[in-house]
C-alpha cells in the first residue's frame, strides 16, 4: 500500500519505519516541509514530502500530531477521497495539550477528532508507546505478541488499519466503532500496558470511563514528577507505571 504519514514525531517516525520496512510505500510530512525530514527519511527508507503532497494517490492517511493541528490538517484532508481511510494515532493530555471542553466533559475523542477533520476516523496504534513501537514488534505468531486495538465505524478502514497494524509488528484487536474507542484512551488498562490478544481483550471489557481520566492524569502527574527529580523513564518503566496505576481493581 502507499500510505501517508502526517507527523514526524515520536509515533510517526518509528511507524512510518515499521510500515516502510514491511514493504510499503510511504510519504512522511510534517508542518515545516521536506527538507527538515529528508535525512530521517533517508535513514528509515521513506520518502520526504509536503504534506499537501503527501497525500495524493493514497491508500490510507496517517496523522499523528497533537490535538491543536487538526484544524490544519483538516486543509490537507479536503482533496483526499472519502473511501481513503484516516487513522488517528493520537490521545489527549489536557496536562500536556491543555484543556479542550468537549473532552473534559465526556465527548468520545474519536468523535471530536472527526469532527474537527471533517471526516470520520479510525483509531489505532494510539495505545502503544513510541519506544514500543520501535523495539518490540515482532513476528506474526510469536510468542507473547503484543497486541494493540483499533476501532472505526467504517468497514475499510478497520481492514486497513488492521493489516497496518500486523504489519508493524503487532496483532490487532478490534475493540468496536468508535463510541466505544474511550475503552483504548489513557487512563484505561488497555492503553500502553504491553498485552498480547486475550489480556488486551479482557482489558477492553472491563474498562472504566469514569475513573479513566483521573488515571490519566495522575500516569501523566507521576511522569512529570520521575522526570523532575532523575530524568525520562525507559519503556519498561512507563509501562510498569502504566500497569500499576491502571490494571488495579477499580474503587468501589
Amino acid at each position: 500500500m502507499k500510505i501517508a504519514v502526517l507527523g514526524a514525531g515520536a509515533v510517526g517516525v518509528p511507524l512510518a519505519r515499521a510500515l516502510a520496512s514491511a514493504g510499503h510505500v510511504v510519504n512522511l510530512a510534517n508542518s515545516r516541509g521536506p527538507d527538515t525530514l529528508q535525512e530521517i527519511a533517508e535513514s528509515i527508507g521513506v520518502h520526504a514530502a509536503f504534506a499537501a503532497d503527501a497525500v495524493r494517490g493514497v491508500d490510507a492517511v496517517v496523522i499523528s500530531v497533537n490535538p491543536r493541528s487538526y484544524e490544519s490538517i483538516r486543509q490537507l484532508l479536503v482533496d483526499v477521497p472519502d473511501g481513503v481511510p484516516v487513522i488517528d494515532t493520537g490521545n489527549y493530555h489536557p496536562l500536556r495539550d491543555g484543556q479542550i471542553a468537549a473532552l473534559d466533559e465526556g465527548q468520545v475523542e474519536a468523535l471530536w477528532i472527526s469532527e474537527q477533520l471533517g471526516r470520520p476516523v479510525t483509531k489505532a496504534w494510539n495505545a502503544v508507546l513510541s519506544q514500543t513501537l520501535e523495539t518490540m514488534g515482532a513476528p506474526v505468531g510469536s510468542r507473547g505478541r503484543i497486541a494493540l486495538p483499533v476501532s472505526s465505524d467504517d468497514p475499510l478502514g478497520l481492514e486497513i488499519a488492521s493489516v497496518l497494524t500486523n504489519d508493524s509488528g503487532f496483532d490487532p484487536v478490534v475493540l468496536g466503532g468508535l463510541e466505544e474507542s474511550w475503552r483504548a484512551q489513557p487512563g484505561t488498562s488497555a492503553y500502553c500496558t504491553e498485552l498480547p490478544t486475550v489480556d488486551l481483550r479482557a482489558a477492553i471489557d472491563r474498562a472504566d470511563g469514569v475513573h479513566a481520566p483521573l488515571r490519566r492524569d495522575l500516569c501523566m502527574q507521576a511522569f512529570q514528577t520521575f522526570r523532575a527529580a532523575r530524568g525520562a523513564l525507559d519503556r519498561e518503566e512507563i509501562v510498569r507505571l502504566h500497569r500499576a496505576i491502571t490494571l488495579t481493581p477499580d474503587p468501589a
